[in-house]
């Protein structure tokens, strides 16, 4: 199966998911987290470094349960904030 390259955008979220992850595991070892979330620690460690910047919904749900965060932060802080577009030029 081939898959369609990522974007810029999904890989900047997958970077920013990995980072927050990262920052809310704290001391906890990876293996510790992985091991509570159902997932292997090389998976959270693709997911941590960003080779894996799309992981399931259900995979990010629950290694957000067992670091105490929120689905709504989890969203807020991975989405990047979207270009300001151009105002519009106003003819005189």
């Amino acid at each position: 199966m081939v898959r369609t390259p990522l974007t810029p955008e999904e890989r900047e979220r997958g970077e920013r998911l990995g980072r927050l992850l990262r920052q809310a595991r704290g001391g906890r070892s990876m293996t510790e987290v992985a091991a509570d979330a159902g997932i292997s620690a090389e998976t959270l460690r693709k997911i941590e470094t960003g080779r894996a910047p799309t992981p399931a919904f259900f995979t990010v749900a629950a290694l957000a349960g067992v670091l105490g965060l929120s689905m709504d932060d989890v969203a807020g802080r991975c989405t990047p904030a979207a270009p300001v577009a151009p105002a519009p030029s106003v003819a005189a």
